[in-house]
């Protein structure tokens, strides 16, 4: 009497221990990236930005026109943003990291929606003749940008975040012809005491 021989599975072939090795990496890679921090932030750079604030403060305080002073704050703001990305680039690059890196792009996606919101902002209060509102508006975005980004940066960064958004909050409520001596303080002498801290314990 003939038996049927059982089914045999054909043989898997074997995964090259490369292969795997290869794909551990990459996991853990990945893993890191995501959970790196964003170190490109710039000490002197924020140091340059709080110094071109301080000079702003000063030529707009002396504008006799709320155009001519909107005018002034918006150059210093183009002169910021500047400084931020070319400091920002070269900081990265020293560091042998990529700017938008996972966690650039992170800080990046975090930062730029309150940004944009103080922006529509502005444009809205200045139209309604409403600029003496705009110095604790502008304290108060930018400090949740920083306040938000840095959630995925080094620690000091989210508390100039706070510390910015606590000053926004004071100036909103203060009389209006103490705009820019906030301005002065808040994007002048908070930047420039948070930078030199980056600057020395966060390379540069």
């Amino acid at each position: 009497m003939a038996f049927a021989s059982p089914l045999r599975s054909p043989k898997s072939e074997p995964i090259p221990i490369d292969a795997r090795a290869a794909d551990h990496l990459r996991y853990i890679r990945e893993t890191m990236e995501r959970a790196a921090e964003f170190t490109a932030v710039p000490g002197w750079g924020g140091v340059a930005m709080g110094l071109t604030a301080i000079v702003a403060a000063r030529i707009a305080s002396r504008q006799t026109s709320s155009r001519a002073w909107l005018t002034v704050w918006l150059i210093e703001a183009f002169v910021a943003v500047a400084i931020a990305a070319s400091s920002a680039a070269t900081k990265a690059h020293r560091g042998s990291a990529k700017l938008l890196s996972p966690p650039g792009r992170k800080f990046l996606l975090s930062f730029t929606p309150p940004i944009i919101v103080g922006g529509l902002l502005t444009l809205a209060l200045f139209q309604a003749g409403l600029p003496s509102a705009l110095p604790g508006i502008w304290l108060l975005m930018y400090g949740t940008a920083v306040v938000t980004g840095g959630a995925f940066s080094v620690r000091i960064v989210p508390v100039m975040g706070f510390a910015l958004m606590g000053l926004g909050a004071i100036a909103l409520f203060a009389p209006s012809n103490w705009g820019d001596a906030f301005m002065a303080a808040g994007f002048g002498v908070l930047q420039v005491g948070f930078g030199l801290w980056i600057a020395r314990h966060h390379g540069g």
